[in-house]
């Protein structure tokens, strides 16, 4: 796999570790919070986040010339 790959998947693990590690118990009442919401709102919430990475994506590949 190419390394920027292996990067982007490291620097996500980081961020998605930082909320439970410093704020356990505000992560937890947040994951709670989105237990109990609705199929559709979590499905436009994913979808939201698909194409703002896509974005951020572009973004960058363009900028860097890649």
């Amino acid at each position: 796999m190419n390394s920027t790959i292996w990067l982007a998947l490291a620097l996500v693990l980081v961020l998605e570790g930082l909320g439970p590690m410093l704020y356990p118990k505000t992560w937890r009442k947040m994951i709670l919070s989105l237990a109990n919401l609705p199929d559709s709102v979590l499905r436009r919430f994913g979808g939201g986040l698909v194409v703002a990475g896509f974005v951020i994506y572009y973004m960058l590949r363009s900028r860097l010339g890649g």
